[in-house]
């Protein structure tokens, strides 16, 4: 199994930091890269209190702090941050033009062998990853924040070796996290087409007027959030009797819409992106925000998350 000791993070924005924080506590020397030296210097806080945040939640120990911290170099020159890596963890924006283009002067500094991962949210990189560096391309694809939520799904293509998928898989696993191997590429993975389907329901609720967002977070909340914490959603359907859900299916139990072949914007979703009603970056989304401090908000998030992952991985130690 390939050994993978040098990690270069393309990307300093949303998920750089947090990644970059997962590879060296899985024992890599990581280098984060951004074109944007400001986006670089902003990364640097960012680690340095997730790593504090850490140590908060008895994850790490004080002492480890500062010499993780200094695990990490940032550069802006591509050149220097490829220098003897052994993976690339690319995380830049979601545009197929400037990932093709990173792509093809990667294959022009990286010697064979270099593992290629993509978090993309979306994209099929192994549409534009030049052919010959397909062997060692592999989607790595984490969700926000990227130091804090367990998964990372992980999908090659037809030509990745297999020895490429269980060493990322491997890394991933030192560093704390939950991979899942997905057997083929599909775009949204497992996670985000299950969410989609999820808020399809959500608008079409909302926009009908059958309930508030406020009610559908607390009977979420209240109901099937916390269950599939023990059952998941496919062991739950064990436990209720697959026989039950095949008769849901049969007699059309629930009257659920059907998408246009338009497939129209909600009209909900229409008017808070025009009112600039974005969530918390806006100070107001479905909730109000006004006047409250976001980055304690974003710290009493992570806290309630790791608070609820503990929880689950007991559940996950001694499953049903």
């Amino acid at each position: 199994m390939k050994e993978i000791k040098k990690v270069t993070v393309m990307g300093a924005g949303i998920m750089g930091p947090g990644i970059a924080e997962i590879l060296t506590i899985a024992g890599c020397e990581v280098c984060l890269y951004d074109i944007v030296p400001a986006a670089l210097e902003k990364a640097k806080t960012s680690l340095h209190k997730n790593l504090e945040v850490f140590v908060e939640e008895k994850l790490l120990k004080e002492e480890q702090v500062e010499p993780l911290f200094h695990k990490v170099t940032y550069s802006s020159d591509l050149q220097e941050a490829m220098d003897g890596v052994d993976m690339i963890m690319e995380a830049i924006v979601e545009k197929k033009d400037i990932k093709t283009a990173v792509y093809q002067q990667l294959d022009e500094i990286l010697p064979m062998g270099v593992i290629i991962a993509s978090n993309t949210s979306a994209l099929n990189i192994f549409e534009i990853m030049p052919e010959r560096r397909l062997p060692d391309t592999v989607i790595a694809h984490w969700y926000a924040p990227a130091n804090v939520i367990p998964l990372v799904e992980v999908v090659g293509n037809e030509q990745t070796r297999p020895e490429i998928i269980e060493a990322v898989m491997e890394l991933l696993k030192k560093g704390g996290k939950t991979p899942v191997h997905m057997k083929k590429f599909i775009r949204g993975y497992i996670v985000n087409r299950l969410q989609q389907c999820l808020n399809q329901e959500v608008f079409y609720l909302l926009d009908q007027g059958y309930c508030t967002a406020e009610d559908i977070d607390m009977a979420v909340k209240n109901s099937f959030i916390p269950r599939a914490m023990v059952l998941g959603l496919c062991k739950r359907m064990d436990f209720g009797g697959v026989d039950m859900t095949y008769n849901n299916f049969r007699n059309h139990s629930y009257e659920l819409p059907q998408l246009p072949e338009d497939d129209p914007i909600p009209h909900v979703l229409e008017e808070m992106v025009a009112h600039n009603e974005l969530g918390i970056k806006t100070g107001k989304g479905f909730y109000d925000y006004t006047g409250m401090d976001m980055e304690e908000e974003l710290a009493k998030r992570d806290r309630q998350l790791f608070e609820a992952f503990r929880v689950e991985k007991k559940f996950l130690d001694d499953p049903v």
